[in-house]
């Protein structure tokens, strides 16, 4: 009887790496990454040596050198005097905040007219169509131009709000203003109890997340709706209007003591600012700075807050001369006036409320220009507004093709159900349809993010204008500068495409 034994195994060959099929892949990725590699070796010693012929060297450093140049918009502390680096970071916060405004306008706006553009109503399908194809044909620049002209020459001038019988008013009542140099809305201040105000928000949203998995597993195994729209409502504001009143109707009334440097015993606010006018005022809380402003607009002055953030900076803030005005609580002010240095400080006649967790500083007309509140540049107006309806127009026929992708039977069937045409929208067509609006629409929102580098066409400073432009003007450093640029282009890109990935992945169909 004879044994079959196995085929010597063969030896491994270098033919192999390209004959045969279980290698030749790798060796093209390996014979392609060494080319790509030596292609980028090669680019980049070229450019040092062309870098070193011209005297310069491929360096960071210029980041931590002073800017010397001032930025209108900004979202945190920026003088002339910070460095290139923060010019750099409040030119990305800025790119931000258009990007963000501009991708939730134009989502709104693009659901809404995608979904009207199907309306049976001949007018309202005809009026969404006008706009489609109005804005998505015409170039985004035209539109952002054309927005900030309007917004300029259109609106009236600051001194059209003054006096008995102006020209123009103020709306929303008398808390915004919209002129050629911008809207100015009411800011935020926050106050004492603000963190506890902000911890309820919190646990409201956390509540409302767990509510509304609750109702869906629900209905689901049961198929009972319960009311998600209102009770979400009552979470969101109930609890935290409670906690607002109710720290309000226990402290917002203290009243604490106005403080004056230089003031002699018993004067009046009024006396003490015919003196000293348009004075600085430093203050804790916030809020009582803004109460504080107010009663000074109320008698022809104009203010300035300086920002302080416990009692030794106010303190100090008053012995340097920053502020002439000073309010803190009656216990921590005795402690104050004893304890200044070279400083003579007595208090007022007048006090000031303490103020809520939470007030809004209105915007007044002082001087040629509106102070107090927050300022939206026609710059930013004009950006947000123009990538945004440019980009919802797109979105609007992505998702007017996502709702066509669903087959009518299921609208049909839900109807048979008793369902109405609202809750058949929300409920069947939408859920179903996401699985092909999502995929473009991250594609929208990644354009909407570098078509607003188009913002310095008006002046809005974003990253394009400070780091990728002025900073590169003043020092010289075009090749750092640009891959700085590209590089936060790139990290923001993946990031958007990261985030609604996950999502894209939520909502895709499941199967059972």
């Amino acid at each position: 009887m004879s044994a079959i034994s196995d085929p010597p195994a063969q030896s491994f060959r270098l033919s192999q790496l390209i004959y045969d099929s279980r290698y030749r892949s790798m060796t093209i990725q390996v014979i392609a990454l060494i080319l790509i590699m030596g292609g980028i070796y090669w680019l980049a010693r070229n450019t040092v040596q062309n870098l070193s012929e011209l005297g310069k060297d491929f360096d960071f450093g210029f980041l931590s050198q002073r800017a010397g140049y001032d930025i209108n918009q900004r979202l945190v502390e920026y003088t002339n005097d910070s460095t290139h680096a923060r010019a750099a970071l409040v030119g990305i916060l800025n790119t931000l905040l258009v990007a963000f405004l501009g991708c939730l306008m134009a989502t709104i706006l693009g659901v809404i007219a995608g979904v009207l553009r199907l309306s049976k109503n001949w007018i309202v399908g005809r009026l969404m169509t006008v706009y489609v194809e109005g804005f998505r044909n015409v170039p985004l620049l035209l539109w952002i131009i054309a927005i900030f002209a309007v917004m300029t020459e259109a609106t009236p001038q600051p001194r059209d709000f003054r006096g008995d019988d102006p020209d123009a008013s103020m709306i929303l009542g008398e808390s915004v203003a919209i002129t050629n140099r911008g809207i100015f809305i009411p800011s935020p201040v926050w106050g004492d109890g603000a963190m506890l105000l902000v911890l309820t928000f919190v646990a409201s949203l956390v509540a409302i997340f767990l509510f509304r998995r609750f109702a869906h597993k629900r209905q689901e195994a049961t198929g009972e709706i319960l009311p998600v729209l209102w009770v979400s409502l009552g979470l969101f504001i109930v609890p935290t209007l409670l906690v607002y009143l109710a720290y309000s109707a226990t402290g917002a009334r203290d009243q604490f003591p106005v403080l004056a440097v230089g003031a002699e015993q018993g004067m009046t606010l009024e006396e003490f600012t015919d003196e000293n006018r348009n004075p600085a005022i430093c203050a804790l809380p916030r809020t009582a700075a803004v109460n504080l402003s107010t009663d000074l607009r109320a008698i022809g002055q104009r203010a300035s807050i300086v920002p302080v953030e416990t009692s030794a900076d106010l303190q100090s803030n008053i012995e340097s001369g920053e502020c002439v005005l000073a309010v803190i609580s009656p216990e921590a002010g005795e402690t104050l006036v004893a304890g200044v240095e070279g400083v003579a400080l007595a208090p007022l006649e007048d006090t000031v409320d303490r103020g809520r967790p939470l007030q809004f500083e209105r915007p007044q007309l002082a001087g040629f220009n509106f102070e107090g509140g927050l300022q939206l540049r026609n710059s930013l107006i004009a950006l947000w507004f123009a990538l945004s309806l440019y980009t919802g127009a797109f979105i609007a026929e992505i998702v007017r093709a996502g709702i066509l992708a669903v087959s009518h039977g299921q609208t049909e069937a839900a109807g048979a159900l008793g369902m109405r045409s609202n809750r058949i929208m929300n409920l069947v067509v939408l859920p179903q349809a996401l699985r092909v609006i999502i995929p473009p629409l991250i594609s929208q929102y990644l354009n909407l993010t570098k078509n607003s580098s188009l913002a310095i066409a008006v002046g809005y400073m974003d990253v394009r204008a400070t780091l990728g432009g002025i900073t590169i003007n003043q020092t010289g450093r075009e090749l750092e500068g640009m891959l700085l640029l590209g590089l936060f282009y790139l990290i923001t890109s993946l990031a958007i495409a990261g985030v609604m990935n996950i999502y894209n992945a939520s909502v895709k169909l499941k199967e059972r």
